[in-house]
């Protein structure tokens, strides 16, 4: 048994970024031509600063600890990190160089690519919130790559030398050689949240369900994966596990990856098993995929463990 109320302190570590995104998108105007487009936004986001967002919009305590500038896009992205109860204290700003931003064309089905400045992200190494790592419930690590393996491997281990849950989740590309930049972490990761592109990139397996078995092997406790549409799979030392998805109407899946780890992470807060807290997360990405940006939905716990119950699942 669980219930919605109980507290949790997370601390969210790493990449902050601050989104612009616009719909529909087909195609770039040529020279100085111009386009009437439904929607522009701008939203925070980042595997730490949209997945601690997103933790925040579901009762937890959130504390978000990054880099950023000493510039306009920081403060705006500060201001849209506080208006969702997010403490943004431990984000050091830098001078010199820009908050890191991203532009991004939704096409209407919902994909995009992106345009990005990696910013003051370069500079996460040099700023880790070591004491804040004793005093939170979860911990959780966006983009260790950043951080390289050796430097991730003692954030997450002090944190969970507290008795912190820990969880990664990384920006890698899906190549054999971007493992390397963080694997020195994974014996300190008790979730690691990658997709599934990646997990078959880094570990060369053909099939999803043995990608993530090497990456246990390799040592992380458990791994969960997600693939857009198709279910999520988990897998610890024990075995594989599939969860399946969703149907919603997709708007844009920016932040789905981060909205499903947020929801993931507040179902192991709640003391839910794997698969129920995946349950969590596909439900939590399901929301926020039915609108623009990372912060779309005015949802919170309640209403996300209600959606559960009505498709079913989410067993207490």
């Amino acid at each position: 048994m669980t219930t919605d109320t109980k507290q949790v302190r997370a601390l969210v570590v790493g990449v902050h970024v601050l989104d612009t995104l616009v719909r529909p998108v087909t195609e770039i105007p040529e020279g100085q031509g111009g386009a009437l487009v439904e929607q522009i936004t701008t939203t925070a986001a980042g595997t730490a600063g949209a997945t601690g967002l997103v933790l925040s919009k579901l009762g937890a305590t959130v504390r978000a600890a990054g880099v950023i500038g000493d510039d306009t896009l920081g403060a705006v992205l500060v201001t849209l990190l506080e208006r969702d109860g997010v403490d943004t204290s431990l984000l050091h700003r830098v001078s010199d160089v820009q908050t890191s931003a991203s532009v991004l064309p939704i096409r209407p089905d919902g994909s995009r690519p992106a345009f990005h400045v990696v910013g003051a992200n370069m500079h996460l190494a040099q700023h880790v919130p070591w004491d804040a790592l004793d005093d939170a419930d979860v911990v959780h690590l966006g983009a260790p790559e950043f951080y390289g393996g050796d430097v991730a491997a003692q954030l997450l281990s002090r944190a969970r030398a507290n008795g912190a849950v820990t969880s990664a989740d990384s920006l890698a590309a899906g190549l054999p050689e971007a493992l390397a930049y963080f694997e020195a972490a994974l014996p300190h990761i008790d979730y690691l949240l990658p997709n599934d592109e990646q997990v078959l990139g880094w570990t060369a397996a053909t099939d999803l369900h043995e990608g993530c078995r090497r990456l246990v092997e390799r040592g992380a406790r458990c791994v969960v994966a997600t693939a857009g549409a198709k279910p999520t799979v988990i897998a610890t030392a024990d075995g594989v596990t599939e969860v399946p998805t969703y149907d919603v109407d997709v708007v844009d899946t920016t932040g789905c990856g981060d909205s499903f780890s947020a929801g993931f992470l507040r179902g192991i807060s709640l003391g839910l098993g794997t698969v129920d807290a995946a349950r969590l997360g596909n439900a939590t990405a399901a929301h926020v995929a039915q609108g623009l940006g990372s912060d779309h939905g005015a949802f919170d716990l309640a209403t996300v463990r209600a959606f559960v119950r009505e498709r079913g699942g989410d067993r207490e």
